[in-house]
């Protein structure tokens, strides 16, 4: 084993049992991060432009190769498989497809979030727990005994340490992701009006 191996084997048994809960909430918060940044960069690369969307809705053409995954691609599908001729309810049901295209891009976002939230309350919750074994050491030894009052107070500091370690970067990637989740909201939010307004202009020419 390599001596990296065994500092991070150390530094994990003397965070005490408060590290398990920690790294638990670290590789779901990051598993769902990666996940999301995945998802997001598909919807976001190659996509169709208003122009291809506005065709396919009049019935002109086939979604490109390669275009099948963004975001207007999976909006002008959905909204083609469920279409029924009556423009007044064409138009709900393309309402209906981008609010749960929309519902689709929030997914898991408010989960990292309190994800995020959580690591530094549970490194909170190991700062506590290690200074409780520290004064009942010094209540039992005084101030004499070092060796066992380092125990609660590596406790202390390294659940803290490691609670701001993931809690940190897991709100900056939570906030980034709201960002992108947001602006891929409103493209399609703007290609759904041109789309719904394109309807209409059709059913009155």
């Amino acid at each position: 084993m390599t001596d990296a191996f065994w500092f991070t084997v150390d530094y994990f048994r003397q965070g005490g049992w408060i590290m398990l809960p920690l790294v638990v909430t670290s590789v779901v918060l990051w598993t769902m991060i990666v996940d999301r940044m995945r998802e997001f960069a598909v919807l976001g690369r190659g996509d169709l432009d208003r122009k291809e969307a506005i065709a396919l809705v009049s019935g002109k053409g086939t979604v490109p190769e390669g275009h099948t995954l963004g975001l207007r691609a999976r909006l002008v599908r959905e909204f083609l498989q469920e279409r029924s001729g009556v423009v007044r309810l064409d138009k709900k049901i393309l309402s209906q497809v981008s609010l749960q295209l929309q519902q689709s891009l929030d997914a898991r976002l408010a989960a990292i979030a309190v994800l995020a939230a959580v690591a530094p309350l549970l490194g909170l919750l190991g700062t506590v727990l290690g200074m409780i074994e520290t004064f009942e050491v010094i209540s039992v030894f005084g101030t004499g005994n070092s060796r066992a009052m380092a125990s609660g107070i590596s406790i202390a500091l390294i659940t803290t340490q490691t609670g701001l370690l993931v809690a940190i970067p897991g709100l900056l990637m939570s906030n980034r992701l709201n960002r992108t989740a947001q602006t891929l909201k409103t493209n399609l939010h703007e290609t759904t009006a041109v789309l719904a307004r394109h309807l209409a202009e059709g059913a009155e020419s």
